[in-house]
């Protein structure tokens, strides 16, 4: 059996889709999942980027994208009335649903829960009430406020970019990195042993050289 770490932000819809999808993805592979929350706008400054919603015209066809990716599949999915949102509330809440039994990984009826809070019914993700009502509904056994939790998105974050993760949703197998909502297919046919992942191609491209590097 495998075992895939998913990194995940709530603040992304591709992580949400992703989410739903990877039961129905992976129907007939043997696996094991720790879902593994981090701060994505940690992994972007980390890599000097911007995320898709901080680019004006990438973020309206980040939203029709999300929007029609979500009707094709039969996935409910609303845009939260605000976008992007601080979702640290969000992720230290997951932990802190965590700590104990399995720390940094919440599990999936937690994940699940908060997803479709962010991502049902077109409400504000953080409002204060809405979060209150949240941390009730889950239960946290520890305060999502406290020394230990934020230590725990740290480590997990900073675990993540170790392995070389820059963007959610990542799924993480053997070491290697299947990222974006479109690699569920790949990550597939790798857990079912198709053979071109131990041929050229998969370490090949680390050989191809850069023609030009933009200045910042």
């Amino acid at each position: 059996m495998k075992h895939i770490t998913f990194y995940l932000d709530f603040i992304s819809p591709y992580a949400h889709l992703a989410f739903e999808a990877l039961p129905e993805a992976l129907v007939g592979v043997s696996y094991s999942v720790s879902h593994t929350p981090v701060l994505f706008a940690g992994l972007l400054k980390h890599h000097g980027q911007l995320g898709p919603a901080e680019i004006a015209s990438k973020r309206e066809w980040t939203y029709r994208q999300v929007l029609w990716l979500a009707h094709s599949r039969g996935i409910a999915l609303e845009m939260p009335a605000s976008h992007p949102f601080n979702p640290l509330a969000l992720l230290r809440l997951a932990l802190a649903c965590s700590l104990e039994a399995t720390p940094g990984a919440p599990n999936r009826y937690v994940c699940e829960t908060i997803f479709r809070h962010v991502w049902r019914g077109g409400a504000e993700a953080v409002d204060v009430r809405r979060l209150e009502a949240l941390a009730t509904q889950l239960g946290p056994k520890h305060d999502p406020e406290s020394d230990a939790v934020k230590a725990q998105l740290k480590k997990n974050t900073d675990a993540a970019i170790a392995h070389g993760v820059f963007g959610v949703p990542t799924f993480a197998v053997d070491g290697r990195l299947f990222w974006g909502l479109d690699a569920l297919p790949m990550l597939r046919a790798y857990l079912l042993g198709d053979p071109w992942f131990d041929g050229p191609h998969w370490n090949s491209v680390s050989t191809v050289s850069s023609g030009i590097v933009r200045r910042r």
